[in-house]
């Protein structure tokens, strides 16, 4: 029976959909998980604030979450941050602001929310809004930057974006909303959770990963088994070992039920 393992979770497509909780039988495996003695750690690209809903439904008081796409690591006894990955935001903002002219920015405020360059669409970004001058928000290093085109594709903004370099930080994009978000170079769900694996004693070969998106295939190669869901993108699923059933069908559930039961390592 696995047990002291290391299980990391993506959230969105894996946890929960949209403002969704995670269903019932979720929500049991990962308490069955938490009561087995394994390090039930979520693994997201949402900031902290944003995630702070889905930890407080799955009743997790201690541990650790990944936040920021590995940028911030916090400790949920505590609530706070173990870990903050930062990276100098101006050479960042010139390089977009010169191929996405009028592109709004916005910085992550650790457990708050964000400071904005201007107003962003209502329900973009999660927590506290405080509009502040750009100079002003990229005066000291952030963990996380966001650029908005408005009135553009998400097309658009890979056309025009997606071959810039950013000085000493990595973008990723999204499929539904136009936008670019920066991280320190290097920053990912894997590198936090190596360091993390370090930082609780747990072996390599005790660890568990189970996530649907892009930002998770790195996840999934760095854990000992890693879980694809049913509704992953043909990528995702061919950097797992394994692909469980779509978050319809409940498929987090029958992944940690199955890592309950089978020795995997």
């Amino acid at each position: 029976m696995a047990s002291g393992s290391l299980v990391a979770l993506d959230v969105d497509g894996t946890l929960t959909i949209g403002r969704h909780p995670p269903s019932r039988a979720v929500r049991l495996a990962v308490r069955e998980a938490v009561e087995r003695g394994d390090h039930v750690v979520l693994a997201t690209g949402r900031s902290l604030r944003s995630v702070s809903r889905v930890i407080a439904d799955l009743g997790l008081s201690q541990g650790y979450v990944v936040c920021s796409n590995g940028a911030v690591v916090v400790d949920l006894k505590t609530g706070l941050p173990v870990e903050v990955q930062r990276f100098a935001a101006g050479p960042v903002v010139e390089a977009v602001d010169r191929v996405l002219p009028g592109a709004l920015f916005a910085v992550e405020v650790i457990g708050v929310g964000h400071q904005v360059s201007d107003e962003f669409p209502l329900g973009v970004l999660t927590g506290e809004l405080t509009v502040a001058p750009l100079e002003k928000m990229i005066a000291e290093p952030v963990c996380r930057l966001t650029a908005w085109w408005p009135s553009r594709s998400p097309a658009q903004v890979v056309d025009q974006l997606g071959a810039t370099r950013l000085p000493g930080a990595d973008g990723s994009f999204d499929v539904g909303r136009p936008w670019m978000v920066a991280f320190a170079a290097g920053v990912s769900k894997r590198a936090a959770l190596e360091r993390l694996r370090v930082r609780l004693g747990v072996g390599a070969e005790a660890t568990l990963a189970v996530g649907d998106g892009d930002n998770d295939i790195e996840m999934l190669r760095w854990a000992a088994h890693g879980v694809a869901m049913g509704q992953a993108p043909p990528l995702v699923r061919a950097a797992a070992d394994a692909v469980t059933g779509t978050i319809m069908e409940d498929g987090l559930a029958s992944a940690l039920v199955a890592w309950s039961e089978t020795r995997l390592f």
